[in-house]
């Protein structure tokens, strides 16, 4: 295993397709994963997806920035790398409820906080960003970006979903979504979730 913060190239497995097409040919990919309070254990749900691409020798910081998730540390405005809690050998995690707000400039743009993710974790091969959409969608409305859609087997959750890909949409101009469904994998109700959340989408 290697050290998440000692510098070293990763070593690539053949698991997770989906994941190698959204990281493919570039040195830090950001992953925005749009929060949904009607997902239950979101939680559990992100460390399936930062355990895929450990699999696949990725050091991956996870982001934790939506309105349920822990505080920062009070020190994370003047030293953001040092509040970055290494989980493992390649697995970082950093509380940031409410700091992108922190870095919204004249023009409402918190883009600056994906600078200096960038710059407090620059071994990090993949960032897992869970925000908000409100906030990915200042962090991002002058950036590329495939969003990933958190939904559930359930009304509720689909409709916080689409909510988030329609504002995305809108201020963004982003046009294309991942959608994760935490749901029984023998669920009957999954595939017809995500078809007409894709219909609504392309509505």
């Amino acid at each position: 295993m290697r050290d998440f913060y000692a510098p070293s190239s990763p070593m690539p497995l053949d698991q997770a397709s989906g994941l190698r097409r959204l990281f493919a040919g570039a040195r830090q990919r950001v992953l925005p994963i749009a929060a949904n309070p009607h997902v239950a254990f979101s939680g559990v749900v992100l460390d399936h997806v930062t355990a895929a691409l450990v699999a696949r020798g990725h050091r991956v910081l996870v982001v934790d920035a939506a309105d349920r998730s822990p505080a920062p540390p009070e020190m994370s405005i003047i030293d953001l790398a040092g509040c970055i809690e290494p989980l493992s050998a390649q697995v970082g995690y950093l509380a940031a409820r409410g700091l992108p707000v922190a870095y919204v400039d004249t023009r409402g743009s918190a883009s600056g906080f994906l600078d200096a993710i960038a710059e407090a974790a620059p071994q990090a091969d993949a960032v897992l960003l869970h925000a908000n959409a409100t906030d990915l969608a200042r962090m991002f409305m002058r950036r590329a970006a495939r969003p990933m859609l958190l939904g559930g087997d359930h009304p509720e959750s689909i409709k916080h979903a689409y909510a988030a890909c329609k504002l995305l949409a809108q201020r963004c101009r982003l046009m294309t979504f991942d959608l994760l469904l935490a749901a029984d994998p023998a669920s009957r109700r999954a595939p017809q979730i995500a078809e007409r959340l894709a219909s609504c989408a392309d509505g």
